[in-house]
């Protein structure tokens, strides 16, 4: 399904009755070639905008499934990025994707930007989002892609984590896409597959908490701020705009002062 090296639908239905960690870890080897992953567009959209934030010694990618955000922070970065993720099907594939400097086959060239031999030290953490086991240690933090995953009364919670994860002057990024407009067929997909989910976790346990219309940006910066940070938001042009003239999507800048 989505191409001929990702999942088929039948890995897809084992996986969406499974748990959210149990789902990812069968997913993982494949997660990176299904439209799940973000895209690379956006990746160089959001590092091209945060570039200019910086610079940042220390970052942190919440939630980072297989390593795209840590992918980014390495461009970012001087000193330590740390990768956190609850699933260890997906920790598994980021470690693969970015081994040590000894490691690195001799014929995968470095990253571009990155001068051989050079470059942030890489960790992995396992742990659960809402309960992250750092001191305020990062610089940055980012996140691709996860807040589905997190039911509205825990999202405080979540950035509150972040939060307490970074130094004072510390920034937490991640970009926001505008609503579908009403009625077209994006906002009926999304409609649809919210409510199957939602069907799905009343009849089957254990739930898979997966929802595209609960992160909504009102409340997500009413959260941000109840959680200690000042909020801006900054305009990703590079994605474009919609016919209003209003851009496609938008950086959430949330500073821990």
């Amino acid at each position: 399904m989505f191409t001929e090296q990702g999942p088929t639908v039948r890995e897809l239905a084992v996986q969406a009755l499974s748990s959210i960690e149990r789902g990812y870890d069968l997913l993982a080897p494949k997660f990176d070639h299904t439209p799940y992953r973000t895209p690379d567009r956006v990746l160089d959209a959001v590092t091209d905008e945060v570039r200019r934030l910086g610079p940042f010694d220390t970052g942190l990618d919440v939630c980072c499934g297989t390593g795209a955000g840590v992918g980014v922070l390495r461009r970012l970065c001087r000193e330590r990025v740390v990768g956190v993720d609850f699933s260890a099907g997906m920790l598994a594939e980021a470690r693969a994707a970015f081994p040590p400097e000894g490691e690195r086959p001799a014929e995968e060239e470095p990253a571009e930007e990155e001068p051989a031999g050079e470059g942030p030290a890489v960790d992995w953490v396992r742990a659960d989002a809402r309960s992250l086991p750092f001191a305020p240690a990062f610089d940055l933090a980012l996140s691709f892609g996860a807040f589905g995953h997190f039911l509205p009364t825990e999202r405080f919670g979540l950035f509150a984590e972040v939060y307490g994860s970074l130094r004072p002057g510390g920034q937490f990024v991640f970009p926001i896409g505008a609503p579908p407009p009403v009625g077209s067929r994006a906002y009926w997909t999304l409609l649809g597959f919210d409510a199957a989910m939602r069907v799905r976790n009343a009849l089957w346990r254990p739930q898979f908490v997966m929802y595209y219309r609960t992160f909504r940006l009102g409340d997500v910066l009413e959260d941000l701020t109840r959680a200690g940070f000042a909020v801006r938001l900054v305009p990703l042009a590079e994605l474009g705009r919609r016919p209003d003239g209003s851009p496609r999507a938008r950086l959430v800048v949330a500073t821990r002062e």
